[in-house]
């Protein structure tokens, strides 16, 4: 087992979600980076070994190493963007407290559901607009640039950034990177496969969508990657309905 004094790796994947909700220290203690240095750092403790075990595993590495296509290597990560004071902020960027996770089910009215639909529609839209970026040569610190200032322009704030200390706007997972990478001065190239995991907070209400593009020639495997992922998705949409159980989803997709 290894302590967070020993252990510093390079970040390539960040995740969000209950581990990190109950772990010690806070999200917001968890990134560590310095603008423009070529390191995202996570620092660990104990109770996030398994994390270290999934994103660093030596298996992981080996599989890489035998795969045509070049290992993931983190760029330099620019400066926080700004955000007008004028837009509205979510809770957690003043406190630096990521939310907690609700006890029961929430029940909008009729506005809220409106809300609701508003902040998903420009989140669709920003996602729609920065798959047209998707090129070999173009840096993921660029397309959060473009990402941020669309966010920015139609007065919602970009849900990621300042969320347990995440530095960017939208999170760009390239090839290997499982989810939430962070953008930086990577070039894509030819061959590679990107997600981009836009959330928008509008009137209270974030809008939260992603999908995965191809960058120039893509090769069979990652084809078929996305394809039945993609299967997958429409088969989970396809069983939600009032009643059904989240682990229902969860198995739909399995």
């Amino acid at each position: 087992m290894v302590g967070a004094k020993s252990l510093r790796p390079t970040i390539l994947s960040s995740f969000v979600g209950d581990r990190f909700l109950h772990s010690t220290p806070p999200l917001h203690q968890i990134f560590r980076y310095n603008p423009g240095s070529k390191h995202v750092t996570l620092q660990l403790s104990r109770t996030l070994s398994g994390l270290t075990n999934l994103l660093f595993n030596r298996r992981n590495l080996e599989e890489l190493s035998n795969n045509k296509r070049k290992s993931l290597k983190p760029g330099k990560v620019s400066p926080r963007r700004p955000v007008p004071g004028h837009i509205l902020r979510p809770p957690y960027v003043k406190s630096k407290q990521p939310p907690g996770i609700a006890s029961g089910p929430e029940v909008h009215d009729e506005k809220g559901i409106e809300f609701m639909r508003a902040s998903g529609r420009l989140a669709a839209q920003v996602l729609e607009y920065a798959g047209t970026l998707v090129k070999p040569g173009i840096t993921t610190d660029e397309i959060d640039q473009a990402v941020h200032q669309m966010i920015i322009d139609n007065g919602a704030y970009p849900s990621p950034l300042g969320y347990g200390g995440f530095p960017k706007s939208v999170c760009t997972s390239v090839n290997e990177c499982i989810c939430h990478g962070i953008p930086d001065s990577r070039a894509l190239e030819d061959g590679d496969i990107i997600n981009i995991d836009v959330t928008v907070y509008l009137n209270g209400y974030h809008g939260d969508t992603s999908a995965t593009f191809f960058c120039g020639d893509v090769d069979e495997e990652a084809r078929q990657l996305v394809q039945v992922t993609k299967e997958c998705l429409y088969k989970a949409i396809s069983v939600c309905a009032p009643g059904v159980d989240f682990k229902k989803i969860g198995k739909t997709i399995q």
